[in-house]
């Protein structure tokens, strides 16, 4: 690596804010002697919005993704899970700043992004790694696709009026076979997002685990799983089923998985790499982002894990309710 320092700087430039605070970020960095890189199309975008900031490099092209410092990435959790697919196995980690609603893979919120640039730039800041997941797919012999996921691969029927046909593999034993809208297969990461949605339980990020979720299941057991890394999940689409399947990894890479196609999810030995200004709980991030009640605890105020502010809670002293 030379001695220029290179930071990518990944928006959403289809968004007025979000090409603004790009803007931002590069501006900082230029004055700071540090190139800002993009990849082609952002950096089209971005020279458009402001002529200045002709100085930004392209990825790939004028600069090499190993020669990456960090990236500042600027938008919700999909803009996030696209910098991580730019960056998929490189070392330079990733910092969110949160341009979208829950955000839970951001950093930071768009009013400290001031402050987000300054500590990049001091490297001022802890390296997490999150696991990821290997997703292969076989149509008989063959194997058909490959490809990884950072939150959830899931199975889902292609059609709307057609239900999944599946049968449920874990560590090359079967579990259950059950007609269903899909199945989520996800790391702890991915807990917070479709897995979630579909009423699997949470997993914080520092446990080693995978799991498994089915989607509007016809099945008496057809409850959540959590196992072990070193665990295998596949899910194998039945011939009986009418159509097709589809794979989603992230909601960003795709396959149709025909009838007898079999979808082999296992941890990966790659990780993403993400960047943290904060060591707060993950508890107080989970209540941060969802906005959970927590009036009536009597501990120490809880602080907000993006902006290190207390954040205000009711307590209850002999009766008579108070803000603190």
């Amino acid at each position: 690596m030379s001695g220029t320092r290179s930071i990518l700087v990944v928006s959403h430039t289809g968004r007025e804010e979000s090409l603004d605070a790009a803007a931002e970020v590069c501006r900082e960095l230029l004055r700071d002697g540090v190139i800002p890189v993009a990849t082609a199309q952002e950096r089209e975008d971005l020279f458009a919005h402001d002529p200045a900031l002709l100085a930004i490099r392209r990825l790939g092209e004028e600069v090499a993704i190993d020669d990456l410092e960090i990236a500042i990435v600027l938008g919700g959790d999909g803009t996030i899970l696209r910098a991580a697919e730019l960056l998929r196995g490189c070392s330079a980690p990733i910092l969110g700043v949160n341009l979208g609603h829950v955000g839970f893979l951001a950093e930071s919120e768009r009013d400290g992004l001031r402050e987000t640039v300054r500590r990049a730039l001091s490297r001022d800041y802890l390296v997490e790694e999150r696991m990821t997941l290997d997703v292969r797919v076989k149509v008989g012999a063959e194997i058909a696709y490959e490809t990884w996921a950072l939150n959830e691969a899931t199975v889902e029927k292609a059609s709307r009026e057609r239900m999944l046909e599946v049968v449920i593999e874990v560590d090359k034993r079967p579990l259950s076979s059950f007609g269903c809208d899909g199945v989520v297969m996800s790391t702890p990461t991915g807990s917070t997002a479709y897995s979630f949605s579909a009423g699997g339980p949470i997993v914080w990020p520092e446990l080693d685990a995978m799991l498994l979720v089915p989607l509007s299941a016809h099945a008496l057991f057809a409850r959540p799983l959590v196992v072990g890394p070193d665990s295998v999940f596949a899910v194998e689409v039945l011939d009986r089923t009418q159509g097709t399947g589809v794979l989603w990894c992230d909601g960003r890479r795709t396959w149709d998985l025909p009838p007898g196609a079999r979808v082999v999810v296992r941890r990966s030995t790659i990780p993403v790499r993400l960047a943290r200004l904060h060591q707060g709980p993950f508890t107080d991030r989970l209540v941060n982002k969802f906005q959970l009640p927590v009036a009536g605890w009597r501990g120490p105020t809880p602080f907000d894990a993006t902006r290190e502010i207390p954040v205000q809670r009711t307590v209850f002293d002999e009766g008579r309710e108070s803000a603190s």
